[in-house]
């Protein structure tokens, strides 16, 4: 009974896209990295498909061979270069504050590199009760079990993937490359238009208390 009790008040949220725009310092960071290498990267045009890992991306403007050393430049940069042009998304800190008022606890579940993502976070004075990165889509599932989160909240159809495959709750926020149609396409159990309206639904849903898929 404990663990179920547990497993209730356990959300879990995607970070890019969900709790922070992280177009303006990943746009930022890849031009960086094309003044760097020479190579041509089309910052405009990466930033509109946020959500898989870094390497997916490198692999549209890099040899195969290269991705790695370059993944380990960017990542380097990045804290310089990123974090303090990144905001929060409106209503960011409200919706984990809302999970606690309840008395639960807010997770980070994201693909980006971990360190850097508890960086965004410092720096945004948001609190996650725990922070894991490095996993994308199905694979974020296996945090989300170890946490015991009902619940994931996430901008791509990735998350909803990675929720369904935890059995959590999904509720996407179209704030990021997926729209509400994507997002309940691919299963969604709910979708909300920003993390604004997170607060009254999560009040809502704890009330009825629904079992974990």
């Amino acid at each position: 009974m404990g663990g179920m009790t547990s497993r209730m008040l356990t959300v879990g949220f995607d970070l890019d896209m969900t709790l922070i725009d992280s177009r303006p310092g990943i746009h930022a960071c890849f031009e960086a990295l094309a003044a760097r290498t020479g190579a041509y990267i089309d910052a405009d045009l990466a930033i509109t498909r946020l959500g898989p890992p870094l390497v997916d991306e490198l692999a549209y403007w890099f040899p195969a061979e290269e991705v790695p050393a370059v993944a380990e430049m960017y990542r380097a940069m990045y804290p310089s270069i990123a974090i303090a042009a990144t905001p929060a998304m409106p209503g960011a800190a409200e919706a984990i504050a809302a999970v606690r008022a309840g008395g639960g606890r807010a997770i980070v579940v994201t693909a980006k590199y971990e360190p850097n993502a508890k960086l965004h976070l410092e720096h945004l004075g948001i609190e996650a009760d725990e922070v894991v990165g490095d996993l994308w889509a199905e694979a974020k599932a296996e945090a989300l079990r170890e946490h015991g989160a009902s619940v994931y909240v996430g901008d791509h159809t990735g998350d909803v993937r990675g929720a369904r495959t935890a059995r959590a709750y999904s509720v996407g926020v179209a704030t990021g490359p997926c729209d509400e149609r994507e997002l309940r396409e691919a299963g969604a159990d709910v979708v909300l238009a920003d993390l604004t309206a997170f607060p009254e639904w999560w009040v809502a849903h704890h009330r009825q208390d629904p079992p974990a898929r």
